[in-house]
């Protein structure tokens, strides 16, 4: 992992094929008594970093204190359990690299150091096993360094190497650094906690009366298992599937696009023949649009919780390396997640699944208030002629960020939708090489396009820009912004996002190795509703109608037939344009030299100009005539967010209907919309009654992921007041 101190921180009408009557009931009415609706929800907001050292608040103090205090008593026998050691720096020269995740001399003496033992290389490597490995290249170092973290089996080492007796005796805790743990901390993948949870009779397949229950839960009849449709087969979507069909349920996984294999071919039509299929694209299809991007696995909800450790080894238990597990920025690439998404969809078809791809939802059934089906038809005709009615018990809505007639079809049936902030910009790219050099200096030569020692280098830049900054172009403004990056792909490529062809949105992509010559990331900067009515445009979908108007715009400088505006990042500083010396661009189909400083209105032009002149600070060479804007990035995250019941996760406006995921606005990545399609999927499976168990004791607490990147960079940041990101850049390095 790279970490850099900064000085600023932070983005039709056919019968049904059987009848919709609720299975709890011999009546229509799902309930006996309606449900109260709560109150619509607010935006989220996200807490800042606490301080750290001599910058802590006497409360934080006192808790830290406290924990020190706890970890002192809470060792009751040192020879007994795993001692974990964090924190352990070795120099990249004493380290066999990024891809090495195993026990090292240089590790042992590092180790030795720790637990005062005078020879390391006496420490015998059964007794030790690295949990997270990550690599620290800041500039404040003295040099670049591997941090490890590392779990040592006392009575292991003990029987191995009895003199290192008197050593662990002598051995403290320290909050961070040395800490105790009992026992080993196991971890299982999805399928087998089920199993685990079956067998200790967490389930109670006891018959159950056809009746309602309080209007509380849905009790089911074990003659007939409960029906549950999955609407996108994104993170969320396919991690909800897995729960329910292992606990049993009947499961249907609606997709409006196409299984991997199909849209592979589908993007490359798009990229070779610029044939842009509107439901099989870079957004549509099988694993989200997360599939074709960098395959980023890291989270703001904590990477070392249980539902974060659950995703990690479910991933693994597909196809995904081990090394995920270990490493300090985890991620896959396309090439990786592809064959991944393969295994997944068999084992759930394997589980009785039925996954429908090329299936579009039209409309919801409803009856009394409660959703009681789905109206489908084939998403590879424009024609709705050949729609079908399915009913089903309950619906868990886990489309993306970019289904935006979805959006539409819940407004029509008076479904609570919240405008939320998001962020919009352009998307940098540089020459990696370039990128290296400004990161790692003489250690550039190390990476060999993703095979050397070190990591291919990546960044990531955050300015707060508000009417108190006496160097703010926005003095006269009364709106405080955040501009950042977001979703940087080293050794990747920008790729078109759109999903129509009058519209232009683009993203970025890489392959594991990120062995491509440029490095890429989306520079934007937070939007709300003020800036929507600024633009008349008003309403839950009113952020909706204001991504559109920049896709719009984008095209239109592009010229039309896909080709994306671009700008250097000298011109938009200067408000100019050069048409001859544009530097190359990893975009396959075509860029055209455009005003993209004319593109925004002024306040968010100043804002990413400003912010782009203290990135430069903080990367010198940031700012130069090889790094090229490509416009526009809006889909940064969803533009609203369904409210729904924090215990249930069932929508307060509409009884049955369970959004979920990140076009639900309570996700912004692979493992926050995981993690969130898991708990909802534990949720519905208790309210059915096919899971009896307590889901926080499982899984732990769940943690609000809504606003969060899927580079876990905030996408509402503009929440963070001045002082709690003063305190963020304090504890940055």
């Amino acid at each position: 992992m790279v970490v850099f101190s900064m000085s600023s921180l932070l983005q039709c009408s056919s019968k049904l094929l059987f009848p919709l009557r609720h299975p709890h009931s011999n009546s229509l009415l799902p309930y006996s008594t309606p449900r109260p609706i709560h109150p619509r929800c607010q935006p989220l907001r996200i807490l800042c970093a606490k301080r750290t050292g001599k910058q802590r608040y006497p409360s934080e103090k006192k808790k830290l204190k406290l924990r020190k205090k706890e970890a002192l008593s809470s060792v009751t026998n040192k020879f007994e359990g795993i001692w974990r050691l964090s924190k352990l720096a070795v120099p990249v020269q004493n380290d066999p690299g990024k891809d090495f995740l195993q026990i090292h001399i240089g590790l042992l003496q590092e180790i030795a150091k720790v637990i005062k033992f005078p020879v390391a290389s006496m420490l015998p490597e059964e007794a030790f096993s690295v949990v997270r490995k990550s690599f620290d290249a800041r500039k404040i170092l003295k040099e670049a360094k591997f941090v490890y973290t590392v779990d040592m089996d006392v009575s292991k080492l003990l029987s191995l190497e009895p003199r290192t007796w008197d050593f662990i005796n002598r051995l403290e805790p320290k909050v961070g650094l040395i800490e105790h743990m009992p026992s080993e901390k196991f971890s299982r993948d999805l399928t087998s906690l089920v199993h685990h949870i079956k067998d200790s009779n967490g389930t109670l397949p006891r018959e159950q009366e056809h009746g309602i229950d309080s209007g509380e839960s849905h009790k089911c009849s074990t003659a007939r298992k409960p029906r549950i449709a999955v609407v996108g087969s994104g993170p969320s979507g396919l991690f909800a599937s897995l729960v329910l069909a292992e606990f049993g349920a009947d499961v249907t996984l609606i997709e409006r696009g196409q299984a991997v294999e199909k849209r592979g071919r589908d993007i490359g039509a798009l990229v070779v023949r610029r044939i842009l299929e509107s439901e099989s694209n870079f957004c549509f299809g099988e694993g989200g649009a997360g599939t074709w991007s960098d395959g980023k696995l890291v989270t703001r909800i904590g990477r070392n919780s249980d539902c974060v450790l659950t995703i990690m080894n479910t991933l693994v238990q597909f196809g995904a390396p081990k090394s995920i597990l270990v490493n300090g920025k985890p991620h896959l690439g396309t090439d990786r997640l592809i064959p991944l998404l393969r295994n997944f969809r068999q084992h759930l078809q394997s589980l009785g699944v039925e996954i429908k791809f090329g299936t579009r939802v039209d409309d919801l059934l409803i009856q009394n208030g409660h959703v009681v089906g789905v109206e489908v038809s084939d998403s590879t005709t424009k024609l709705q002629s050949d729609c079908k009615k399915l009913g089903f018990d309950a619906v868990i809505l886990a489309v993306g960020h970019s289904a935006r007639d979805i959006y539409q079809m819940l407004l029509s049936h008076n479904v609570d939708l919240v405008p939320k902030d998001f962020a919009v910009g352009l998307r940098v790219e540089h020459p990696q090489e370039l990128i290296n050099n400004i990161q790692y200096s003489a250690l550039a030569n190390e990476i060999c396009r993703g095979r050397g020692k070190v990591p291919v280098a990546d960044y990531k830049v955050v300015r707060y820009v508000n009417d108190k900054d006496e160097n703010s172009p926005l003095k006269s403004e009364s709106t405080s912004r955040s501009c950042y990056s977001f979703c940087m792909c080293p050794g990747g490529q920008v790729v078109l996002t759109s999903t129509s062809p009058s519209e232009i949105c683009i993203n970025g992509m890489s392959f594991s190795r990120r062995a491509s010559k440029w490095a890429n990331a989306a520079l934007v900067v937070t939007v709300s509703t003020k800036d929507f009515d600024a633009l008349n445009f008003h309403g839950p979908l009113a952020g909706v109608e204001f991504q559109k108007e920049f896709e719009r715009r984008a095209a239109m400088m592009g010229g039309g037939n896909f080709v994306v505006p671009v700008q250097t990042v000298t011109d938009f500083m200067e408000n100019k344009i050069s048409v001859t010396s544009m530097p190359p661009s990893s975009y396959r189909l075509g860029v055209k030299a455009a005003s993209l400083h004319e593109l925004f209105p002024s306040y968010m032009t100043d804002a990413l100009r400003h912010s782009l002149s203290m990135f430069d600070k903080e990367l010198p060479g940031f700012i130069s005539k090889e790094a090229l804007l490509h416009g526009v990035e809006t889909r940064t995250s969803s533009p609203i967010q369904i409210p729904r019941d924090s215990d249930t996760y069932e929508s307060l406006s509409l009884r049955g209907l369970y959004p979920v995921g990140e076009g639900a606005g309570y996700a912004g990545g692979i493992v926050s919309a995981a993690v969130d399609g898991m708990y909802t999927g534990f949720s519905v499976a208790k309210q059915f009654n096919l899971f009896q168990g307590d889901i926080e004791s499982v899984l732990g607490k769940a943690q609000n992921a809504g606003v969060e990147g899927d580079d876990g960079t905030s996408s509402a940041t503009s929440f963070i007041s001045e002082k709690c990101l003063d305190e963020m850049i304090r504890s940055s390095g």
